[in-house]
């Protein structure tokens, strides 16, 4: 599965409005994309779980592009009480298909309960460099999420792979469900060749990385979508 992640919490340089995020997925999809992992933006531009700002970039991707999984952040940074998270979960009226919890941050299990709750799955973060694999695997419900969204922190090239290891034999297999690994910055192009090789799910997009294998800039998420379909090619 290839998802396109097209925009995280940059404020620049991707889409934000709803209609940009619609529209920078639909070119996506159009190249290859199976999935979407967005942020939805305020006015500001900053990350929110609010209703209406989840809603409009939602409804606004289902209606450019009505048969791609559509997935949103629950990230603290866009609130930082877990318990006001769950609250926002619990008051939206159009629902995404999944949103990723990170387990290293504090509450994420309130989190994740609000999201079952409502109906959403669950792609569970998994941060290198934090103790969420093992607060994950003891999760009573860890076998109960869609996928296990395995996050490689190390932005350097040359190491990047090996932490990438290094969480994969963290998170292990007893938990069955099937994981999406992805780097960022100078470590997602290495970290997706790894994830490709091991026939992992790999996702790419402006949220992880602005550049392609070159260094050159990406422009926008189509071309980055494009040039991982040309390394997913048997």
């Amino acid at each position: 599965m290839l998802q396109v992640c097209p925009n995280g919490t940059r404020t620049e340089g991707v889409p934000v409005s709803p209609e940009e995020v619609a529209a920078a997925v639909r070119a996506a999809a159009d190249v290859g994309a199976q999935d979407v992992h967005l942020h939805p933006k305020d006015g500001s531009g900053a990350d929110t779980l609010d209703a209406l700002h989840v809603a409009e970039t939602v409804a606004a991707v289902r209606a450019r592009t009505p048969t791609i999984g559509v997935g949103v952040t629950t990230g603290a940074w866009t609130a930082p009480d877990p318990a006001e998270r769950a609250a926002l979960i619990r008051s939206w009226t159009v629902l995404p298909d999944h949103a990723s919890v990170n387990f290293h941050e504090a509450g994420a299990e309130m989190v994740a309960e609000a999201l079952f709750e409502r109906g959403v799955a669950i792609e569970a973060g998994i941060f290198s460099g934090t103790d969420a694999a093992e607060r994950f695997l003891r999760w009573p419900h860890a076998h109960h999420v869609l996928r296990i969204l395995a996050e490689v922190t190390d932005t350097a090239p040359e190491t990047a792979t090996g932490t990438a290891k290094a969480l994969l034999h963290a998170i292990g297999t007893r938990h069955s469900r099937p994981i999406l690994l992805h780097g960022e910055d100078g470590g997602a192009w290495p970290v997706l060749r790894l994830a490709v090789r091991h026939n992992l799910d790999v996702r790419i997009g402006l949220e992880d990385t602005l550049t392609l294998p070159d260094g050159s800039p990406a422009g926008d998420n189509a071309t980055l979508i494009q040039t991982a379909r040309a390394l997913l090619a048997p």
